[in-house]
């Protein structure tokens, strides 16, 4: 059977969104929008492009030399059907140690009974929704009303620390680019991580737009 996904994009290495060199996997589709959310591109809903089989094969390459799976959005739950079945099919195919993070906007008691249907394929999950004038004091969330969930004993071993303070190591992006020349960024910004840059760029006599600039005025 095959199981249709509305999908963003696919990156790899990704190294800011949980342990090693990860592939970065953001679903299409967010009925949350999250005020100054730095993924507003994958707000809007859009016709399921793929198949979660696609997904799995296009994995294939990469799986061998990653460390790990992160999957975000957009937001992967509301399209359950295809997140469970995608888990499955990396977790089939992960070798032992890999690990799989999932990023939901959701707070884990307003997941409820979901959760027990994917017992076991998701080995930490981050909860809640971002607030963007709450702190932002600890490393792969985006506020400190998020919630790192440890959720199998490989997720706990891989995850436990992250659960610190806020680095200044933990201060950086990756910059991802399509074949089309679109760059994207991967991470968790400070509040002004963005004016900082832009600013920066300005100087040189360079400009840019981000996604929540697009999407604040709309």
């Amino acid at each position: 059977m095959s199981f249709p996904l509305s999908l963003s994009r696919i990156f790899y290495p990704v190294t800011t969104l949980g342990p090693g060199r990860r592939i970065g996997i953001w679903f299409q589709g967010c009925s949350i929008r999250c005020p100054g959310c730095i993924s507003a591109d994958t707000w809007s809903q859009k016709e399921s492009d793929v198949t979660v089989e696609e997904v799995l094969s296009s994995l294939d390459p990469l799986l061998a030399d990653a460390d790990g799976v992160t999957i975000s959005g957009g937001e992967p739950f509301e399209q359950f059907a295809a997140l469970g079945m995608l888990l499955i099919g990396i977790r089939q195919k992960l070798s032992p140690g890999k690990d799989i993070l999932v990023y939901s906007g959701y707070t884990i008691n307003e997941l409820g009974g979901r959760m027990q249907e994917i017992q076991g394929l998701i080995d930490a999950l981050i909860s809640g929704p971002y607030v963007a004038d709450a702190l932002q004091t600890r490393p792969l969330m985006g506020s400190d009303n998020q919630e790192l969930h440890l959720l199998t004993t490989l997720g706990r071993t891989n995850f436990k620390q992250f659960l610190r303070d806020r680095l200044a190591a933990d201060d950086k992006f990756d910059l991802l680019m399509d074949d089309d020349g679109t760059a994207w960024m991967a991470g968790i910004p400070k509040p002004g991580d963005f004016e900082k840059l832009r600013s920066a760029l300005a100087e040189r006599g360079v400009t840019f737009q981000t996604t929540e600039d697009r999407h604040s005025r709309s």
